[in-house]
């Protein structure tokens, strides 16, 4: 018997362009490591030891870095195509050989796009002890009017989904990862279907469907908006958890900032909140970083500010530049000296060559 995860990563990563131009979504860096080996450790700390991936396509770069990562943990790692895209439930059917029906053990299955503390070791035990088909864990949110609420009953048995209800009824939301027996593949027909919208409804029907409050923080951080939200989340997360991933507090540091060991900081450069610096990155002096991520070899010019934004890889800030208000810059960008420019994404490889102080810009 093999403990095995279901991680759906989909497509091209549209809302994460244009770093997704440069890198499949789930390689795309997180706090200084790929979205994807965040919850493959995880999993593999529960005891998972055979991760299939549910892809629309397989790029060569995903699938040779997982192969090399799944040796140095000793897991198995396989990838489930669709020829089209299936839903959030026909990829079950898809890798119904993979998932192995004869063995008895369930399995965990999960959004790419998540980020949060990961607790799977208790996910699972809740699931064994209720015995029932399926487990999804659930995350309380401030306004349940803008997605589908779980209502359950008080020992976590799934009543019914309600969706955007005008009328308060719970404020419990789908989180996005599950645990299931195997025979919730016999529920799925082999065709594109929604698990939330079709199969969750149906088990909970049965009387088979069990939510988990998750605890601690919970994000989806598949559009830049929504990475910064969640690198925020994480970044205190390790604070209370694993401090020493952060950087300590000295001149120039605020708040949670990650890092990495690589990066050359120069002086008088002030950095944070919610900043994180990736592998060899270069800053010159007085820069300033306020919630940000700096992607791998990218280079900060004296006197520039980056906030709000995203940088990507080998990207170059002039002197005194200016990156603002929810810019996402794509690999080999050059902002020159100078240069202010606010809620723009640039492709890969550009000159950003006028200021751009618009909302929503697109430089191709």
């Amino acid at each position: 018997m093999v403990l095995k995860a279901i991680i759906l990563v989909g497509g091209y990563g549209t809302r994460l362009r244009p770093l997704t131009f440069s890198c499949p979504k789930p390689l795309t860096p997180f706090c200084n490591h790929p979205i994807v080996k965040h919850q493959i450790d995880a999993l593999v700390e529960c005891g998972v030891k055979h991760v299939i991936l549910c892809v629309n396509y397989k790029p060569k770069a995903l699938e040779e870095a997982l192969k090399s990562y799944s040796e140095q943990l000793g897991i198995k790692v396989d990838f489930s195509l669709e020829d089209v895209p299936m839903g959030t439930a026909g990829p079950l059917v898809l890798a119904k050989d993979l998932l192995d029906m004869s063995d008895p053990d369930p399995f965990f299955m999960l959004n790419a796009d998540v980020t949060s503390e990961y607790p799977f070791k208790e996910l699972l035990a809740f699931h064994k002890n209720h015995g029932k088909e399926g487990t999804i864990f659930v995350t309380k949110v401030d306004d349940p009017s803008k997605y589908g609420v779980v209502v359950a009953k008080e020992n976590g048995q799934i009543e019914k989904f309600v969706e955007k209800p005008q009328v308060f009824c719970g404020d419990k939301i789908n989180a996005g990862m599950y645990i299931f027996n195997k025979t919730i593949v016999n529920r799925i027909p082999n065709k594109p279907t929604s698990i939330e919208r079709v199969i969750f409804p149906a088990m909970a029907g049965d009387g088979e469907l069990f939510r988990m409050v998750l605890p601690g923080f919970w994000m989806d951080i598949g559009q830049p908006k929504d990475y910064l939200i969640g690198q925020c989340l994480k970044l205190q997360s390790l604070r209370n958890t694993d401090p020493k991933q952060l950087a300590d507090a000295q001149d120039g540091i605020i708040g949670n900032v990650m890092i990495h060991e690589s990066a050359q900081i120069g002086k008088g450069c002030v950095i944070g909140p919610d900043v994180v610096v990736g592998p060899n990155v270069k800053l010159g002096d007085c820069v300033r970083l306020r919630r940000c991520s700096i992607f791998a070899d990218t280079t900060i010019a004296n006197g520039a500010m980056v906030a709000d934004s995203m940088v990507g890889w080998a990207c170059r800030i002039g002197q005194f530049a200016r990156v603002q208000d929810m810019c996402v810059l794509g690999e080999d960008t050059t902002v020159p000296a100078e240069r202010f420019m606010r809620s723009t994404r640039v492709c890969p490889h550009k000159k950003v060559k006028e200021d751009v102080y618009e909302d929503d810009k697109i430089i191709i």
